[in-house]
């Protein structure tokens, strides 16, 4: 197989990747959507229920740019508060780790288990067909990965491959790429699927993956801003709010990312889990910033964004 060859079937690797992530979040969401929307005016007003609820759902779905579209929809329905959006913003975030630990535990061959399996229950009856299309989808994206991890294979005997790879290890640039990746991908599981699979092969230094992770929770606010465009305004300032948390998780850690990747190899040892690792605390540590500082920042996000006293 010739270089353009590989890269053309690595790209649609990517492509069959995100079709599955899609396709599984939209069965889960035709499943319980109806019922989530009856529920969560009821659990977000706590903040820590409410980020319980963002990032169990965002582990189940897998997305956490449908939770925070989701979120920013409901804000814009008026069945959530503004207030009560930032918990599921918050722990959507740290639900989205979940595809790290996935690969990163190398559980990439559960794949066509899980096709095979939901296949034969999509032609069952009734409401476990539905569940046997998230099965379905829920296997294509880890097949998706492993078809990733043989096409990437190749590349590592390319130089420029390689060295293009490296470039990551300077923080602000791993971060850039990483952000950039996202938004154009409109996924972050893509992005951190992919950086701990080239960890694993060798291809990428952990040092390097970090900060592609790092910048991926920001690029991943993407998908919130623009489908808050048409929508009210105390919508569009959720969005923005869930961009302004991100960015200034990567604003804070930023300055000290080698000596944070260097912590988290130390701790982890192995480096691919080092990077989920990395990618768990980065959240948490962001979410439990502002969770326990929400009763201060919630009155000057409302003031920052012009938000009238009465809005939800």
């Amino acid at each position: 197989m010739s270089l353009f060859d590989g890269i053309i079937a690595a790209v649609a690797a990517v492509v069959m990747f995100l079709y599955g992530l899609q396709g599984f979040s939209q069965e889960l969401q035709s499943v319980g959507g109806q019922a989530l929307r009856e529920w969560l005016p009821r659990v977000t007003t706590s903040r820590w229920r409410g980020f319980l609820i963002g990032a169990g759902a965002t582990a189940v779905v897998q997305s956490s740019s449908a939770i925070t579209a989701l979120a920013v929809s409901l804000v814009d329905a008026g069945v959530i508060t503004f207030r009560g959006s930032l918990g599921i913003l918050l722990g959507a975030n740290v639900g989205t780790t979940t595809t790290a630990w996935l690969v990163s535990f190398k559980l990439t061959g559960i794949g066509p288990i899980f096709i095979v399996a939901g296949a034969l229950l999509s032609a069952l009856p009734f409401r476990i067909r539905t569940w046997g299309k998230a099965a379905f989808y829920f296997g294509l994206i880890f097949f998706a990965l492993d078809l990733i991890s043989s096409e990437l294979k190749p590349l590592q005997n390319e130089a420029w491959f390689r060295d293009a790879l490296l470039r990551a290890r300077t923080p602000w640039l791993g971060v850039l790429v990483g952000l950039l990746f996202t938004a154009l991908v409109q996924s972050s599981s893509v992005t951190t699927g992919l950086a701990i699979l080239l960890v694993q092969q060798g291809m990428l230094p952990p040092e390097a993956a970090i900060p592609l992770v790092v910048g991926s929770n920001l690029g991943s606010t993407s998908t919130a801003l623009v489908a808050s465009i048409p929508m009210a305004p105390v919508a569009r300032a959720t969005a923005v709010t869930n961009f302004l948390f991100n960015l200034a998780g990567v604003l804070l850690f930023l300055p000290f990312l080698g000596a944070f990747s260097a912590a988290m190899l130390g701790h982890a040892g192995e480096p691919a889990m080092a990077v989920a690792l990395a990618h768990l605390c980065f959240n948490l540590a962001i979410a439990g910033l502002f969770l326990a500082s929400l009763g201060w920042v919630e009155p000057r996000l409302r003031a920052w964004l012009k938000l009238d006293a009465g809005a939800q």
